[in-house]
């Protein structure tokens, strides 16, 4: 298999065996890593520019205040600390409407959560954020400060 692999790259031009490289390179970088956080920062990756909240990102929140902390990054901080006591449900579907333009809220363009951007960030304090601290590892290497 190996060896047909090669020879179907040989066939290929430079710039088609560059995209197969990009793709295959991109699929062995492990989400979170050293290396992931390092080239993310390095080549000002946007990721707003591939992903959009889904059903799975709303199914996965569960965390009241993560929810009420993103409900402040895309209603505002008045919006969200009138709902702080909200159940996560209510919270979410705030945030569905903000993003969306429903419901009388302002629509909110290319939001990412905070873990999901370049460089990465927390919404808490709590610690034990796996992508923070490997960020934390490289952050010298490429942030003069």
């Amino acid at each position: 298999m190996p060896r047909r692999f090669f020879g179907l790259l040989l066939a290929l031009s430079d710039a088609d065996v560059m995209r197969v490289l990009t793709i295959v390179m991109a699929e062995t970088l492990a989400a979170g890593s050293a290396v992931t956080e390092a080239l993310g920062n390095h080549l000002n990756v946007d990721i707003g520019a591939y992903w959009q909240p889904d059903d799975a990102f709303f199914d996965l929140l569960r965390d009241r205040e993560i929810a009420n902390l993103i409900l402040a990054d895309v209603a505002g901080k008045h919006v969200a600390d009138g709902n702080v006591s909200e159940k996560v449900k209510t919270q979410k579907k705030i945030i569905r409407d903000c993003l969306a333009g429903e419901n009388g809220r302002q629509k909110i363009d290319n939001w990412l959560p905070r873990w999901m951007k370049f460089p990465v960030e927390s919404y808490t304090n709590r610690g034990g954020f796996r992508t923070a601290d490997q960020w934390a590892k490289v952050r010298s290497l490429l942030v003069s400060e």
